[in-house]
Parts: C-alpha cells; sequence; structure tokens
C-alpha cells in the first residue's frame, strides 16, 4: 500500500497524510478497547511510513479510563520523539450499544470531570514538540447516538477550560519539550 501511495504521490505530485489511531500509549487500554495493535505496532507503522517520505497524523484520546496523567505526557513524548506531523485530540465519546457502553452502564469505570481533561490535554500540548501541528484538541459526536460526549457541554466550552488553563499557566506548545536529543545523557558528556 505503501509503494502504491508513493506512486500516486509522484505521478500527481499531491502531499499524502496517513491518520493512525493511537488513541493512547498504555498497552492495557490498548487491549482493553481492542485497538487490534500494541505500541510496537503503532510504532513500526509511523517508522515504515516516514521512510517513504509520507506525513503521519496521529489520533489520541486522553481521557481513557484506565489512562492517567503519566500515559497522556508519555503520548505526548513519543509522539514527539517519532516526529509524527500532526496530532488531533478528542475526549472519550461512548457510544451506545458497544461494549464499552454496557461497561459504562454497569458502572465498571467513571470518566474524569472535563476540568482534569483540560489539564491533561494542557500537559500533553505542553510536553508535545512544538514543530507538530495540533489539528483538533476537542471534537464532538451526535448525541443521539453517543452516552456521553463532553461532558454534555459544547466542544467549544470544553475548548474554553483548556485556553483558560493555558492563560492561567502562562504555558505553550511545547514549553516542557527538554527531553529530546539525548537528554538523558547529556551529563555524561558535559
Amino acid at each position: 500500500y505503501l509503494d502504491i501511495l508513493a506512486d500516486i504521490r509522484d505521478r500527481f505530485h499531491k502531499d499524502i497524510y496517513i491518520e493512525l489511531g493511537l488513541q493512547t500509549v498504555n498497552y492495557d487500554t490498548l487491549e482493553k478497547i481492542n485497538r487490534g495493535h500494541d505500541l510496537a505496532q503503532f510504532i513500526d507503522a509511523v517508522l515504515r511510513i516516514k521512510r517513504y517520505g509520507f506525513n503521519v497524523t496521529t489520533h489520541m484520546i486522553v481521557n481513557l479510563p484506565w489512562d492517567t496523567m503519566k500515559d497522556t505526557i508519555e503520548g505526548a513524548r513519543i509522539l514527539s520523539a517519532l516526529g509524527v506531523d500532526q496530532v488531533k485530540l478528542h475526549a472519550l465519546y461512548i457510544v451506545k450499544n458497544t461494549l464499552m457502553a454496557k461497561w459504562y452502564q454497569e458502572g465498571q469505570f467513571t470518566l474524569i470531570s472535563a476540568e482534569e481533561y483540560a489539564d491533561r490535554v494542557v500537559n500533553f500540548i505542553r510536553h508535545l514538540h512544538p514543530d507538530i501541528v495540533l489539528q483538533r484538541l476537542v471534537g464532538r459526536a451526535p448525541k443521539d447516538n453517543t452516552l456521553f460526549t463532553n461532558w454534555s457541554m459544547g466542544w467549544w466550552r470544553v475548548q474554553d477550560l483548556i485556553d483558560d488553563k493555558l492563560d492561567e499557566l502562562d504555558a505553550h506548545q511545547g514549553d516542557l519539550c527538554d527531553y529530546l536529543n539525548g537528554k538523558a545523557v547529556r551529563k555524561f558528556i558535559d
């Protein structure tokens, strides 16, 4: 498939963006939500795609019930180290008539608050390399097909929470992105 896409790119002089739905870097969560891949397979896919010179957009959900703030930050760090080109964030939607909907209705997990989501997004942004384009911080889903989406508030209200938190901290994308280019071994070199 990558060879075919390369041929199309070269023949028609088109930029090609390939979107991959990682959702989380947490191995256990990936298995629980039945993503059909693990983190190593995602990394392998990105590296293969980048060898062809294609752009990679990655989808992430930073409020999956089994994830922590550490997973959120590690997600930003891994995507930065891989050099993905773009990221799309959104909060978890719980779609009716799914296994996750069943778990939600049975109270098998709880969801974080909108404020905690904003905190996670802000931390993700701060750890994400500044050259990576953030296409989206909040999404939306049809109300009639979901049990949960955006804490029953408009996506713009969730966006306002994120913007307010960034302003409060005087923070911006990449201001905590200090872990690349051998930081862990620099102390042995200096």
